[in-house]
């Protein structure tokens, strides 16, 4: 298999390029709370700048339990910067990168290899209960 890395940059890019991305925090809970089937996955981004933000914290720990309790793969990355050198294409979303989910593609399109190699990759972690397993995103 390919880095998981390369995969998660890879779906990342194809779901931005199908407007199914959805960065933020508050914008990421806001779908999980109005349509959780939609959501096929979830990137939490964590620098040290906000280690020590006790309230980012307790989102990402309501953000965690509602995707274990949905069936929604999610996966750490702790370089937030290269996250919004991928994701981010408004001013807006620079601030706000620490959550970005990938909804499910429309019915009857092409599923992502990218990101069936994703939900294998947390479903081994899972084996060996790294709940939440941490990824490197690839240099350019």
């Amino acid at each position: 298999m390919q880095s998981p890395g390369k995969s998660l940059k890879e779906a990342l890019l194809c779901a931005q390029s199908e407007d199914r991305l959805t960065v933020g925090v508050y914008e990421s809970a806001k779908i999980m709370t109005d349509d959780p089937d939609s959501v096929s996955f979830c990137v939490l981004a964590m620098d040290e700048e906000f280690e020590c933000d006790i309230a980012l914290q307790i989102h990402f720990t309501l953000i965690q339990s509602f995707c274990f309790d949905n069936d929604i793969s999610i996966v750490r990355v702790s370089d937030m910067q290269r996250l919004v050198e991928i994701v981010g294409d408004k001013a807006e979303q620079l601030e706000d990168a620490h959550c970005v989910l990938i909804t499910n593609p429309a019915e009857g399109s092409w599923e992502d290899p990218a990101l069936e190699k994703l939900h294998l990759f947390c479903e081994e972690s899972r084996r060996l209960n790294d709940w939440v397993p941490e990824i490197s995103l690839p240099e350019r």
